[in-house]
């Protein structure tokens, strides 16, 4: 049986988005939401909190992501920390993710069986969960354990909401706080 637990990891502007309306994560060059990511130290290396979030979500064993951003990011040409993709999906993957990525899985039997077969193949490592969609259908279904926000001071003021769409009340319990000059990085227990 499988120790994995399933992450779902966002960054998310403070006024709730993922991106804007037009997809792109805010900011001149569309990715103000990712900066921290790119945070350096005087020596141009990235500072140690950002350095460990970063390996942290690189050691995961398995990725759920929803169509939509699996279709955005081309699969990420099929490769994704080295980690299988599993993509729940109504309709059958186009010939890109059919023929060329091995790697990729699309599951229409729904959420819960792409989170058992990303689970199962992750064995004993996190599977990372994304998409604001992906995560919102995983809190319904009850099988999303966790929830990494990396809580960026910015407010896009419009666009797609992390949470827009939970069918009933979901409580959380924060299990770590890493604050960061360009995010608040915080991880939640989903409670059930």
């Amino acid at each position: 049986m499988s120790s994995s637990i399933s992450v779902l990891y966002m960054s998310v502007s403070l006024d709730g988005y993922i991106s804007t309306p037009d997809d792109y994560l805010g900011g001149e060059d569309g990715e103000r939401l990712h900066k921290w990511f790119d945070r350096t130290d005087d020596a141009g290396e990235q500072t140690a909190a950002v350095k460990a979030l970063v390996a942290e979500l690189g050691a995961t064993g398995a990725v759920v992501t929803g169509r939509r951003t699996a279709e955005l990011m081309d699969h990420w040409g099929g490769d994704l920390h080295g980690a299988p993709i599993f993509v729940p999906s109504h309709r059958p993957p186009g010939p890109a993710a059919r023929y060329s990525y091995p790697k990729v899985t699309y599951v229409t039997e729904g959420i819960e069986a792409a989170m058992a077969q990303a689970k199962a193949a992750a064995g004993d490592k996190n599977v990372y969960v994304q998409g604001g969609y992906t995560g919102q259908q995983a809190l319904a279904a009850g099988v999303l354990d966790q929830i990494q926000v990396h809580l960026v001071p910015v407010l896009l003021g419009g666009g797609h909401r992390l949470f827009d769409l939970l069918p009933k009340e979901v409580e959380l319990e924060v299990v770590r706080v890493i604050d960061t000059p360009d995010a608040t990085h915080i991880r939640y227990q989903v409670t059930r």
